[in-house]
């Protein structure tokens, strides 16, 4: 974690580097790293929400080129597969009926919706992750598409929080 005065200081480049791994989207961090200086956490974070309200499902598809399954093991050491491993900790120590489960659902979400299911994963429960899965295979594909950019939006931001501190 850095000091948001740090991470105003910071190089473009290294800046970009360090928020990068919020969510793949280059275009998102450089936004975001253009901005500075920030003169508090709260401008920084309003900065970060309204850049990702922009984003479509052009977006979406880019950003889920990295996203693992959710329920299983992300690939990977550094940035955003590290993040997910730490996120999808809870899914990732369930148990067999739940990972086969979590695996029956996104073979039946990736042949209806054709990307990998995207829900924030920190704070639920492998089951509460199914139960949503469920509950979204029903949406429309407008509906979805709305629902997983939602998703992608709380995933950056609470990322973004522990990246950056006051």
């Amino acid at each position: 974690m850095i000091a948001l005065h740090e991470f105003n200081h910071l190089p473009h480049e290294k800046a970009i580097a360090l928020i990068h791994p919020c969510v793949a989207l280059p275009g998102w961090a450089d936004a975001l790293a253009q901005g500075r200086p920030y003169a508090s956490r709260e401008e920084l974070f309003s900065t970060a929400k309204a850049l990702t309200q922009a984003w479509g499902e052009a977006a979406l598809t880019q950003a889920l080129s990295a996203h693992p399954r959710i329920g299983e093991k992300p690939a990977g050491s550094q940035g955003e597969a590290a993040l997910s491993r730490q996120e999808q900790a809870a899914v990732n120590e369930g148990d067999a009926d739940l990972a086969r489960a979590l695996r029956e659902g996104n073979a039946r979400y990736e042949a209806r919706f054709g990307r990998v299911f995207l829900i924030r994963a920190k704070g639920r429960s492998g089951e509460d992750i199914l139960q949503a899965l469920h509950a979204r295979l029903e949406n429309s594909d407008a509906q979805e598409a709305r629902a997983a950019l939602e998703q992608l939006r709380e995933i950056t931001l609470l990322r973004l929080e522990g990246v950056i501190s006051e």
